[in-house]
C-alpha cells in the first residue's frame, strides 16, 4: 500500500514539471500592453488643476500665492496639450485635515465629475499634512473612469505611475511627522510663555493694547461691557441685550453695530473684563483635526488676578458666571447656596436640581462652616434600660428594606431624576412643593414642605384627578455633583427608605443615604462582580414589582446583622439632634453662603449702575 502512494506521488510531480517546460514560441502571439503614458505626450489633451494653499490668511501671504498662480500659468502654458481650467487656492488653513479646505473639496468634486485629467501642486505637503487623507485621495482619484493623476512637482511623483506608490506614502508621512513636531513646538512654546505669566492678549471689547500688547482701558467701549453686565444681572437675556445695543448703535470690537446674543455671550463669559486672565482654557488634543476641547483640567492651567484694570468687578463677574450656569438649565436669577443655621437641619444645604453651578467642595465647606449639630450634643449621649424596663442589650431594630411592604418612605435617585414613593407623599400630607436639603458629612437628605413661591421649592408630585401622585424630579444640572459627592455610580438606581419625623405641626423625611439599595442593571451585573471580585453565579435578577431586571446589592454590613442594636440605635437618634426636645424648628430658613468668593451686589445696586451708565451714553448723544 505504502509502495502504490509512492508511485502515484512520483507520477503526478512528473507532469507538473512537463506543463511547466511550456510550449514553442511560435505557437504564442504576445499582444503587447499599452506603454505608460507620459504626462508630457503631445497627442493627448489634458485638462489640468492646479492646487495651492497658504498656511495664514495673513497679508503677506498673499504674494506667495500671487507668485504661485503666475507660476503655474506659465507652467501649464508651456505645454500645448493642457488646458488650465482653474487654480483651486485655500489661504489660511491648515493641511492635516480636509474640514473647511473648501477649494480643495471642490476640485476633488470636479474630478469626481470628469472635468479633470490632472491635479499639478507644489509638494505633497501642500496637497495634504494628514497621511491618510492623501493616501485615500489620491487612490480615489486612481480609481475613476478614467483615472485621474496627481502631479507633485518638487518630488517628481506622479500618482499613475506605477511606482510612485512607496515614495509618496513615505514622504506623506514625513509632512504629516512634520505637523507634529511643529505642532508640539507651538504648545511647548505656550507653556513656557504661560509658566512664566506671558499671556496672549486678543483683541477685547473695552481695551486698546499698547506696543508690548499689554490691554490699556478704552473707557468708550468699556461702557458698552457695563451696560452688558448691568443689564445681564438686572434681568435681561443675552437676546434683548444684543437688541438694544443694535438700536444704540454701540460698535463691536470688530466695529459691527448688529449684535448677536452669541457675541454678548462672549463678552460676559471673558474673566479679562474684571482683571484677571486665565490661561489654556481650551486646547487641541489631536493635532490633526485641529478641534478645540474645554480644558477640564486635562493640561495645566494658568491665572492671574489684577493683570491689568478691570472694567467690572469680581463680584459681577462671579454673579454673571452663576446665573449664566443656572440659565443652561432653565432657572432663573443668580443661584445662591443656603444653610441653615440652626435647629435640628442644622449644617444642611438647601439644594435645587436646577442649579449646576456648585462643585461638590462648596457644598462640604458651606456645611462644615456652620456649626455641627452633632458638636452641639455635650459629649456621647448614654443610653441604658432604666430600672423595671426590659433589657434589650443584644437585641437590634430591624431594618425596612427586609420587609416586603408596600407601605414604605422611599427614595429612588438615578440620573434620570429623584423620585418618592407615594407613601412618602402622604407622609407630608401631599404637598406638591418640597425643599431638599442634604447634609455632607452625615450623607443625609431631608425633604420639608414647602410652597411653590420660595426659590429653592421643587415640584415632586402633580395632580391626578384631583388626587397628588409622585412626579420625578429631573436635574441635569445638579445630579452629577450629588453622585459625585456620595461616590456613586452613575450608571446604577440607588433606592432609599426614610423615615419621617414629626413634632407639633412640623414634618421631616430624613433619609440615611450610606444605607442604600443598589440596583444593578442585569446587562451591567457582570462587570459589577468583575471590579468588585464576586461570584456571579450566586445572583440572579429579581423579579419583583419596582426591581424587575436589576439586581439589587445591599450594603456589606448589613449581611452579618439583621439591624442596629437597640441602644446603638436610640443613641444614633439622640445624638443627630433630630429628635432632640431643643433641637426642632426644621422650618427654619437657610441663610446665604458665599464662602471665598465676593458677596454679589444688591438688585437695587445694579439698577442704579446700569440707569449710570444709560445717562453717560445719553449725554454722549
Amino acid at each position: 500500500m505504502q509502495e502504490t502512494k509512492h508511485i502515484g506521488t512520483a507520477a503526478k510531480k512528473s507532469r507538473i514539471r512537463l506543463r511547466y517546460q511550456g510550449i514553442d514560441p511560435d505557437l504564442l502571439e504576445v499582444i503587447p500592453a499599452k506603454p505608460t503614458e507620459d504626462i508630457y505626450d503631445d497627442h493627448i489633451h489634458r485638462r489640468v488643476a492646479v492646487y495651492v494653499r497658504v498656511s495664514t490668511d495673513d497679508p503677506s501671504q498673499t504674494s506667495s500665492y500671487e507668485l504661485q498662480k503666475n507660476y503655474y500659468e506659465d507652467y501649464v502654458s508651456r505645454c500645448p496639450n493642457w488646458e488650465l481650467t482653474r487654480i483651486y487656492a485655500d489661504e489660511g488653513l491648515s493641511g492635516t485635515s480636509l474640514r473647511h479646505r473648501d477649494a480643495f473639496n471642490q476640485m476633488i468634486n470636479d474630478c469626481e465629475a470628469g472635468r479633470i485629467d490632472l491635479i499639478i501642486t507644489k509638494s505633497v505637503s501642500r496637497f495634504s499634512r494628514n497621511i491618510l487623507d492623501c493616501i485615500g485621495t489620491v487612490n480615489k482619484l486612481k480609481q475613476q473612469t478614467p483615472p485621474v493623476g496627481v502631479l507633485f512637482e518638487n518630488e517628481h511623483i506622479f500618482t499613475l505611475n506605477q511606482k510612485s506608490e512607496v515614495n509618496l506614502s513615505f514622504i506623506s508621512a514625513m509632512a504629516q511627522e512634520e505637523s507634529h513636531i511643529k505642532s508640539s513646538s507651538m504648545n511647548l512654546s505656550y507653556e513656557m510663555r504661560f509658566s512664566h505669566g506671558i499671556f496672549l492678549t486678543p483683541p477685547l471689547l473695552g481695551y486698546d493694547q499698547d506696543e508690548e500688547g499689554n490691554l490699556i482701558m478704552n473707557e468708550e467701549e468699556a461702557k458698552t461691557v457695563r451696560l452688558i453686565y448691568f443689564m445681564y444681572l438686572y434681568g435681561y437675556s443675552t437676546q434683548q441685550i444684543a437688541g438694544q445695543l443694535t438700536k444704540l448703535e454701540r460698535p463691536t470690537k470688530k466695529g459691527n453695530l448688529k449684535w448677536s446674543s452669541s457675541s454678548v455671550l462672549g463678552v460676559l463669559q471673558n474673566e479679562r473684563h474684571c482683571g484677571e486672565v486665565l490661561a489654556h482654557k481650551t486646547f487641541t488634543p489631536n493635532y490633526l483635526d485641529h478641534k478645540a476641547r474645554k480644558n477640564r483640567g486635562d493640561r495645566n492651567q494658568y491665572r492671574q488676578a489684577n493683570h491689568h484694570e478691570a472694567i467690572i468687578t469680581p463680584e459681577d463677574f462671579v454673579a454673571v458666571q452663576r446665573k449664566l450656569s443656572n440659565a443652561k438649565y432653565g432657572g432663573n436669577g443668580i443661584p445662591q447656596l443656603q444653610v441653615i443655621p440652626d435647629g435640628a437641619l442644622k449644617g444642611f444645604v438647601i439644594i435645587n436640581p436646577r442649579w449646576a453651578s456648585f462643585t461638590v467642595e462648596d457644598y462640604r465647606t458651606a456645611s462644615e462652616e456652620t456649626e455641627s449639630r452633632l458638636e452641639e450634643a455635650a459629649g456621647e449621649v448614654a443610653v441604658n434600660p432604666e430600672d423595671g424596663d426590659p433589657d434589650l442589650r443584644g437585641y437590634e431594630i430591624a431594618r425596612t428594606e427586609f420587609f416586603n411592604s408596600v407601605s414604605k418612605i422611599r427614595v429612588t435617585i438615578s440620573m434620570k431624576g429623584i423620585k418618592f414613593g407615594m407613601d412618602a407623599l402622604q407622609k407630608l400630607e401631599s404637598t406638591p412643593y418640597v425643599e431638599l436639603l442634604i447634609h455632607p458629612c452625615l450623607h443625609q437628605l431631608a425633604v420639608r414642605p414647602s410652597r411653590k413661591e420660595v426659590r429653592t421649592s421643587v415640584k415632586w408630585a402633580s395632580a391626578a384627578n384631583v388626587k397628588y401622585r409622585p412626579k420625578m424630579i429631573t436635574g441635569a444640572a445638579f445630579l452629577p455633583t450629588l453622585f459625585e459627592l456620595f461616590g456613586w455610580n452613575t450608571e446604577y438606581r440607588y433606592r432609599i427608605t426614610g423615615v419621617r419625623r414629626r413634632k407639633n405641626s412640623e414634618t421631616v423625611l430624613l433619609f440615611d443615604l450610606c444605607e442604600t439599595e443598589v440596583l444593578i442593571p442585569a446587562e451591567k451585573f457582570q462587570r459589577f462582580c468583575q471590579e468588585n471580585h464576586l461570584p456571579e453565579r450566586e445572583f440572579a435578577p429579581v423579579t419583583l414589582t419596582g426591581y424587575r431586571g436589576k439586581v439589587v446589592a445591599y450594603p456589606m454590613p448589613w449581611a452579618h446583622s439583621f439591624g442596629s442594636e437597640f441602644y446603638e440605635h436610640t443613641r444614633a437618634s439622640l445624638s443627630s439632634g433630630i429628635d432632640h426636645k431643643d433641637l426642632w424648628n426644621v422650618t427654619a430658613p437657610g441663610d446665604p453662603y458665599y464662602g471665598s468668593e465676593p458677596q454679589p451686589r444688591s438688585r437695587e445696586q445694579i439698577a442704579q449702575n446700569l440707569k449710570q451708565v444709560l445717562q453717560e451714553m445719553e449725554k454722549e448723544d
